[in-house]
């Protein structure tokens, strides 16, 4: 698994073509991803629930650039077809990392604010 949290190209690229639109483009995803995050821990027992909001985590994740969050929650979502038990160590994974990109985003949503 690679150490980049964040692509800045992704970033570059979206803001290309956002343009005034792209600090709410990174609120929406920070809004959508807090609730995610939520989701997860709430449906720590439940494999099934898992691996569907880590399916669609996945995606907002890779379309914003978070790279080794989309890992984790690509891990999550093949994973989630075992025991849900053994999941809860990602689920951990996830929080964190959430929690260590978040002010990330946040630090370039407050760049194009005016």
């Amino acid at each position: 698994m690679v150490d980049l949290h964040l692509d800045p190209d992704v970033l570059s690229s979206l803001q290309e073509v956002m343009e005034s639109e792209y600090p709410k483009l990174l609120e929406t995803f920070l809004d959508d991803s807090q609730k995610r995050v939520e989701a997860l821990r709430k449906a720590r027992d439940d494999a099934k629930a898992l691996g569907l909001i880590a399916h669609s985590f996945k995606g907002s994740s890779g379309n914003l650039g978070a790279v080794r969050l989309t890992q984790l929650c690509q891990q999550l979502e093949e994973e989630s077809a075992g025991p849900a038990a053994e999941l809860g160590a990602l689920v951990d994974q996830i929080d964190q990392e959430f929690a260590l990109v978040r002010p990330l985003y946040e630090s370039e949503r407050q760049r194009f604010q005016l």
